[in-house]
């Protein structure tokens, strides 16, 4: 019975993984990004009304999470690709990640974009109650969610979406 219940879960978590960013980018109505708030490591204070203008790629992972260390190279680099053309990153650090890993991976990695810690765990409930990392939302210009990836995105194609999102008025 256990053995059953632990295939269900595992099949509705593969499919929340590989369904979850085509559901959810093949809806002709976008729904928007929660209005969250934010603090950077820096202290520097954000809020997602304010990106408004710009496409953002919202990602939230764990330094625990060797998906999110293994993919982070690329989503640096895609930020410094699109930086220019009114892109940007923000790295949202789940609650139970401590503070001074994070601060470390940052510093150490050089990360080129805003990292906040979500240390009450509200800026995941706002996004729907993230628990999976890495998982990863793309906003167009007027702030509504374009697509969401949960696990490494297939980093050609996210390029391509971004490109075509950047040239919208």
């Amino acid at each position: 019975m256990q053995r059953r219940r632990h295939l269900a879960l595992s099949a509705s978590l593969l499919a929340t993984a590989t369904l979850g960013p085509l559901l959810l980018s093949g809806c002709a109505k976008r729904e928007s990004a929660p209005d969250v708030a934010w603090t950077l490591l820096d202290g520097s204070k954000g809020q997602m009304s304010a990106q408004r203008g710009k496409v953002m790629l919202v990602n939230f992972w764990a330094t625990s999470c060797t998906t999110c260390v293994h993919e982070m190279p690329q989503i640096m680099a895609t930020h410094e690709k699109f930086k220019a053309q009114g892109f940007d990153t923000l790295a949202v650090a789940m609650s139970y990640d401590p503070p001074a890993y994070v601060d470390n991976f940052a510093k150490s990695r050089q990360l080129p974009f805003g990292v906040a810690i979500d240390n009450t765990g509200v800026i995941a409930k706002a996004f729907g109650d993230i628990r999976l990392t890495p998982t990863t939302f793309l906003v167009d210009k007027r702030g509504k969610v374009v697509k969401k990836f949960v696990g490494e995105p297939d980093f050609a194609d996210l390029h391509k979406l971004i490109g075509e999102l950047l040239a919208e008025a």
